[in-house]
């Protein structure tokens, strides 16, 4: 099949010339840079810029034939091209003349909005003799990228420059990128801390070996106090004043930012670490399947819930009972598929689904624990108590004290009443969200049905 092109010159030189000549699959537009006419063996139109009258009849009968032709042969050119876009000043295209076209029939995704940048760079190693530079034309493709799979936002980006997640390793400021990491710790343990809890957290750190990455958050303000221990040095510190854990996880442990880590701890700063060790306590979680669990707890202490209660006698458990009528059935909180947020230990995934789910204005996270079976299946089975390692609760106030005294309320009186009204804030929230849900699935149903009728 012969195709021609057309040329687009800087004074309104056209040439048509035959696909023959170039082997280029498509057309293309070409924009050129030269002021020369061209008088090889091809027909040469052109135009005069001074407008003539002429009394002769025949001229004017000649002139609207070659024009009629003229535009004739321009629209038989493009066969398979949609012209947007073409006259550029010559002064403003750059060195690889880029044309905006539309390619009909082109492979690459692009929403109906968007049309494909493309120039071309010919290969004229099938040509007769070599091209002059004065006189060279732009052919270089490059398409306007949208990958629909690509996370949100990035779709103009093409899917092998995607970093979608990252991580909290340490990285040098000079040598090479590949050489920085001389070890990629598989989990991650989060502590929220204030420095009156500083002997403690150290006494932490050290059950947690090189293989899980530390975050400290801290409430009060105070990091540099922390620089007398060597693992500080390794750690990460993030400080904002006043918040509680929830908050702060909400914020800085985004699922795509923690992707890289098999397991996460998210820990209170009060936890008694005598009998516990986090290499093995993370072998009992895979061998029993646990995607959500805690480590049990001293039976004497601060107990408040008899699922996280240890039993001596235990590996694992994910099943107790609770007090009658507190456990509308067996396997639902808090008789299983239940944890406490002192000490929660998620997986990757499970964690994903929990992320979510945290309210951004519910920041003592009060009520999470009963609804934590949502983000696993069958969650009497994935969530458990991991009962021979196991800690103790110290229940220190530590966090009421950054409350405010109001209404003859001492500080901690006032973040107690903001617990329970927020526990009652993402009960209502959640029932509400299951109604609407419900609702939407029956309108739907109903559509559906609706249309099958008709």
């Amino acid at each position: 099949m012969r195709r021609s092109y057309i040329i687009s010159c800087s004074r309104d030189l056209f040439r048509a010339f035959d696909s023959t000549r170039r082997p280029e699959r498509n057309p293309v537009t070409y924009s050129c840079i030269y002021n020369h006419k061209f008088v090889e063996d091809m027909g040469i139109f052109s135009r005069s810029s001074i407008s003539r009258k002429s009394k002769d009849g025949m001229k004017i009968i000649a002139t609207a034939f070659l024009g009629v032709m003229f535009g004739f042969l321009i629209g038989i050119s493009f066969p398979s091209l949609s012209i947007t876009k073409v006259s550029l000043p010559t002064n403003f295209l750059p060195s690889n003349g880029i044309s905006y076209i539309e390619e009909k029939g082109s492979t690459i995704a692009t929403p109906d909005s968007h049309k494909s940048w493309s120039s071309s760079k010919s290969n004229d190693s099938s040509s007769s003799g070599p091209v002059d530079k004065s006189k060279a034309c732009f052919h270089s493709f490059i398409y306007y990228i949208w990958v629909p799979s690509n996370p949100r936002g990035a779709e103009r980006l093409p899917p092998g420059m995607i970093a979608a997640e990252s991580d909290f390793y340490l990285r040098r400021l000079w040598g090479l990128p590949h050489e920085d990491l001389t070890s990629q710790p598989r989990y991650l343990v989060t502590f929220t801390v204030g420095i009156n809890q500083k002997e403690n957290i150290d006494a932490c750190v050290k059950k947690f070996s090189e293989n899980f990455t530390i975050v400290l958050f801290h409430y009060d303000g105070r990091v540099t106090e922390w620089d007398e221990f060597e693992w500080s040095k390794t750690a990460i510190h993030i400080s904002v004043r006043k918040q509680t854990k929830w908050w702060y996880a909400k914020r800085f442990l985004h699922p795509d930012i923690v992707a890289r880590y098999d397991y996460i701890f998210i820990w209170d700063e009060d936890l008694g670490v005598e009998h516990f060790n986090a290499e093995e306590y993370i072998k009992l979680v895979k061998k029993h399947g646990l995607e959500i669990s805690q480590p049990g707890l001293e039976p004497n202490k601060g107990l408040t819930w008899q699922m996280t209660k240890r039993r001596g006698d235990l590996e694992v458990h994910k099943i107790t009972e609770e007090k009658p009528g507190w456990c509308s059935d067996p396997h639902l909180p808090p008789c299983a598929g239940f944890v406490e947020i002192m000490a929660p230990v998620f997986s990757r995934d499970a964690w994903r689904c929990v992320w979510h789910m945290i309210q951004n204005d519910l920041v003592h996270g009060w009520g999470l624990d009963f609804a934590l079976r949502r983000c696993v299946e069958p969650a009497h089975e994935k969530i458990g108590v991991v009962d021979s390692q196991w800690v103790v609760h110290q229940t220190v106030p530590s966090l009421g004290s950054q409350g405010e005294a109001t209404d003859g309320k001492a500080p901690w009186q006032g973040v107690r009443d903001r617990c329970k009204k927020e526990w009652t804030m993402f009960q209502s929230r959640m029932a509400n969200a299951e109604k609407d849900y419900s609702k939407s699935l029956q309108v739907e149903g109903s559509s559906n049905s609706t249309a099958t009728t008709i």
